[in-house]
């Protein structure tokens, strides 16, 4: 049986999908771009704000079934320039410590 997560803490899904689902003990997220949760904007043209507001917003994502980053097995990054990688990496890399 699955369960569809929602939080009003991260951004509402723009599209056919849910912002994460529970099957059993597993927690799918998907889709974590960097809107505002407020706003529904995108935070700013740089990556690295896009990234902590990506990463904010999985954080209340998986807050709101009580997990952490500690949990997260698998992710996938979708960049339009790698030049950025390092900038991002950095940033994406602290919130798994």
């Amino acid at each position: 049986m699955k369960t569809i997560v929602s939080t009003t803490e991260a951004p509402a899904a723009v599209g056919p999908y849910s912002q994460a689902v529970r099957v059993g003990q597993w927690v799918f997220t998907a889709g974590q771009i960097p809107l505002d949760p407020k706003t529904g904007q995108i935070v700013s043209e740089d990556i690295a704000e896009q990234t902590r507001q990506v990463l904010n917003n999985l954080t209340a994502v998986l807050k709101a079934e009580n997990l952490t980053f500690d949990h997260i097995i698998k992710t996938t990054v979708f960049m339009t320039d790698l030049g950025q990688f390092q900038t991002m990496n950095e940033i994406y890399a602290s919130y798994f410590t």
